[in-house]
């Protein structure tokens, strides 16, 4: 009877001692995660290049048709996820685009203080760089689902070079500046195993010498591949507008930039 009684209690024991189940794993539950993207986007970009000691204006341009930059970009992204309460989480994005080209003009190009003639090989290049922090607040969480607002602030760099090599010929622009959004976040657990995300950040701003706006988008699906591993597909668009009279970077930039992802996701 005793053998048997101790049996008989043996799967409870063990039940008490294993604890509460463990949450589904999901971006809703996740304390921390890393995420790394591959990006082949689509780039169009506009721009305008002042003279700032003359205060004239520079010819407006297109950077794919005009300097021949790619139009088709492969990019990474890197985003860290740390949630520091059960309601709030701050997110890392890191985002880079370098460009260069050798291109022959086909019509005459006013960049900054010099002047680029019809049919002269010019060497170019644009750069943007962008590092995001945002935070974000639940207003709604359950097990399922959660949806957060909050506040980001992008650091931007920025910088285009124009030369001719053959006459010693070379102008270049660059800027760093912080520019804040508004933010909207949400995830939706589908299954076990697959989930639902989305994110819009944007805010238009227009002070002093400076007019510009900035939207930052993205969703996704992805699939709990393991607990702490998931892959998944999105798709991304960014797109900045800056028209800035300053004489580090006088003229305009805009930049549009869309395409899907996959992505490898680690979390815990």
């Amino acid at each position: 009877m005793a053998i048997l009684f101790a049996t008989g209690g043996l799967p409870s024991a063990m039940a008490q001692a294993q604890g509460p189940g463990r949450p589904i794993a999901s971006p809703v539950t996740d304390r921390f995660a890393l995420r790394a993207s591959y990006f082949p986007g689509a780039a169009d970009t506009n721009g305008r290049l002042d003279d700032a000691r003359a205060g004239t204006p520079g010819t407006p341009f297109s950077a794919e048709d005009d300097l021949g930059l790619d139009d088709r970009v492969d990019l990474a992204r890197i985003e860290l996820m740390f949630r520091l309460r059960e309601r709030h989480r701050v997110r890392v994005d890191y985002f880079r685009m370098d460009r260069s080209a050798r291109h022959v003009l086909a019509r005459p190009l006013s960049f900054g203080r010099e002047r680029f003639a019809a049919g002269e090989s010019v060497v170019s290049s644009l750069d943007w760089h962008m590092l995001a922090f945002t935070y974000y607040g639940s207003v709604l969480r359950r097990e399922r689902y959660e949806l957060g607002v909050g506040l980001g602030v992008h650091l931007i760099e920025a910088q285009a070079e124009g030369e001719v090599p053959a006459r010693f010929a070379r102008e270049e622009a660059s800027g760093v500046a912080p520019f804040p959004t508004l933010a909207l976040d949400g995830t939706w657990r589908i299954s076990r195993r697959f989930a639902l995300s989305g994110r819009a950040q944007y805010l238009r701003a227009a002070v002093d010498r400076f007019d510009g706006s900035l939207g930052d988008y993205h969703l996704d699906v992805q699939y709990r591949w393991r607990r702490n591993v998931a892959v998944g597909l999105g798709y991304s668009s960014l797109r900045a507008r800056f028209d800035v009279q300053d004489r580090e970077f006088p003229g305009r930039l805009d930049l549009d930039v869309h395409g899907p992802e996959l992505f490898f996701r680690a979390s815990f």
